[in-house]
C-alpha cells in the first residue's frame, strides 16, 4: 500500500520549514490586521478633512467588513478549488489596489467603495491562511500553530499602529493607506519563495503533477519522497464544499461557530474599530489614540499567546468560552471612560487581551471541527457570515453614539455579543459530549 504524507506529516516532528510556512501566515495575518485597523487609525483624520459625523464614520468603518463578508464567503470556497497559495496570491493583488485606491479617495462614497474592494482580499486572506497553516502543521501542534497565526492579526495593528502615529506626526491619513499597499505588494514574493502549496490539498485534488509537488514538499520538510500516491478515497472528489457544511455531520458545528463568531466578533470590532475615535473626542491628540490603539492590540497579542501555550494543558473550547465570558466585562469595564491616557491604555489592552483570545480560540476551533476539504470553505463561510453580520458593530455604535447614548451605555450593549458567543459554544460542548472528536 502507498505511503500516505498526510500520515508522514502529521506522526513526525515540525521541521523548520513548516515552522516557517507558519511565520508566513502569521505575517500575513498581520498584515490583514493592519489593513483592517488602518481605517480605524485614520478614521480621526477623514472625519477632520471631510466634517463627517460620528453616524457617518461608523458606515465608513465598517465598509471592509462588508468586503471581507462576500472575501471569505466565495473567495474561501475557491481556496477548496484552486488552491491556498494561488487564493492568497490573487487576495494580495486585490488588497495592493484596495490600499492605493483608499490612498486617492476623494469622497466618502469613493473611500467606502475601496475599502468593501480591499475587505473581498482581506477576507479571502483569511480563510486560505487558516487553511494554509492548519495542514502545514503536524497533528501535534496544529491548534497551536493556527493560534500562532491568528497571534498575527494584533501583532500587525501593534506594528501598523506604532507606524501610523509616526506618520500622522509627518503626513495626512493618506500616508497608512500607502503604506499598506507597499507591505501587501512585498508579501507577494515572500509567499511565492516560502509557502508552497498544502500537501493536504494536493492530496484532496490530485492535480496531474501532484506527485512531484508532493515530493517536492516532503524534500523541504526533510522527509524521503514517495514513488505513489494511495488511491482517491471513494466519492471524495464528488463532494461540494459549501453543501457540506450542511450535511448531518457537520450542521451542528457550522451553525454553532458561525454564531459564536458573528456575536463575538461584533463586540470585537466595536473596540478596535472605536477607540481612535472615542480618544481623539476625550481630548487627546490622534498620535496618542492611535498609541491607546496599539496598547489594545498588545493585549491581544498577549491573549493569543496565552491561549495558544495553555491550549495543550487546558480544553482549546472551555478556554474560549471564558474568553468571551472576560471579554463581555472588560468591554464594559473600557466604557467607564477613563480620564487619564495611562488608564485608558490599560484598560483597552485588558479589553484586547479577552477580545482576541476569543477569536483566535475559534480560528483554531474552526481548524479542528472540519476536514480538509471543506476547511478553507467552512472557514470562509464563518467568517464571511459572521462579518457581515459584524459589519453592523461599528455602524451601530455610531448611531447609538449619535442618538445621544454615553459610552457606558454602548459599551454594555455592544459588550453582550461576547455573552452570545459563549452561549454558543457551550452548545459545541454538548455536541463533543454527544460523540464528536475534539
Amino acid at each position: 500500500m502507498a505511503t500516505d504524507p498526510r500520515t508522514v506529516i502529521d506522526g513526525a516532528p515540525m521541521s523548520r520549514f513548516q515552522w516557517g510556512v507558519v511565520a508566513t501566515m502569521i505575517g500575513l495575518n498581520a498584515l490583514d490586521g493592519f489593513d483592517v485597523l488602518s481605517i480605524s487609525f485614520a478614521a480621526p483624520g477623514i472625519a477632520a478633512d471631510w466634517g463627517i459625523d460620528r453616524a457617518a464614520l461608523g458606515i465608513v468603518l465598517s465598509m471592509e467588513l462588508v468586503g471581507m463578508a462576500i472575501g471569505s464567503l466565495f473567495l474561501g470556497g475557491i481556496a477548496d478549488r484552486i488552491g491556498r497559495r494561488a487564493t492568497i496570491l490573487s487576495c494580495l493583488s486585490i488588497m495592493t489596489v484596495g490600499m492605493l485606491g483608499a490612498a486617492t479617495a476623494n469622497g466618502v462614497t469613493v473611500l467606502m467603495l475601496w475599502r468593501v474592494l480591499t475587505g473581498l482580499g482581506i477576507g479571502g486572506m483569511l480563510a486560505a491562511t487558516n487553511a494554509a497553516v492548519a495542514e502545514a502543521a503536524n497533528a501535534r501542534h496544529r491548534s497551536l500553530a493556527v493560534v500562532l497565526m491568528a497571534a498575527g492579526y494584533p501583532v500587525g495593528t501593534i506594528v501598523g499602529g506604532s507606524v501610523s502615529a509616526v506618520l500622522l506626526s509627518i503626513y495626512d491619513w493618506r500616508a497608512i493607506f500607502v503604506f499598506g499597499a507597499a507591505c501587501s505588494l512585498l508579501f507577494v514574493p515572500l509567499v511565492l519563495w516560502r509557502a508552497p502549496e498544502s500537501v493536504s490539498f494536493l492530496m484532496h485534488k490530485r492535480p496531474p503533477d501532484a506527485l512531484k509537488r508532493i515530493n517536492a514538499a516532503l524534500a523541504r520538510m526533510g522527509h524521503p519522497p514517495v514513488d505513489a500516491l494511495p488511491e482517491v478515497e471513494v466519492g471524495d472528489g464528488d463532494k461540494v464544499p459549501m453543501i457540506e457544511l450542511f450535511s448531518p455531520a457537520l450542521l451542528r458545528p457550522t451553525i454553532l461557530l458561525t454564531l459564536a463568531y458573528l456575536a463575538h466578533i461584533m463586540t470585537f470590532y466595536f473596540i478596535l474599530k472605536w477607540i481612535p475615535k472615542i480618544v481623539v473626542d476625550m481630548g487627546f491628540p490622534p498620535p496618542e489614540a492611535a498609541g491607546v490603539l496599539v496598547w489594545a492590540s498588545i493585549g491581544g497579542a498577549t491573549g493569543s499567546v496565552l491561549l495558544g501555550l495553555l491550549s495543550g494543558k487546558i480544553r482549546l473550547l472551555a478556554l474560549t468560552i471564558v474568553a468571551m465570558l472576560l471579554s463581555t466585562a472588560l468591554v464594559i469595564v473600557f466604557g467607564r471612560a477613563q480620564t487619564d491616557l495611562s488608564s485608558l491604555s490599560m484598560v483597552a489592552a485588558l479589553a484586547g487581551f479577552a477580545t482576541n483570545a476569543g477569536v483566535v480560540g475559534l480560528y483554531a476551533l474552526i481548524a479542528q471541527s472540519f476536514p480538509t476539504g471543506v476547511r478553507a470553505t467552512a472557514t470562509g463561510f464563518v467568517i464571511g457570515v459572521g462579518r457581515g453580520g459584524s459589519a453592523l458593530a461599528p455602524a451601530l455604535a455610531g448611531f447609538l453614539f449619535a442618538a445621544g447614548y454615553g459610552l457606558q451605555s454602548v459599551a454594555v450593549l455592544m459588550g453582550l455579543g461576547s455573552i452570545i458567543g459563549a452561549v454558543a459554544l457551550a452548545g459545541m460542548l454538548r455536541w463533543r459530549a454527544q460523540g464528536a472528536t475534539a
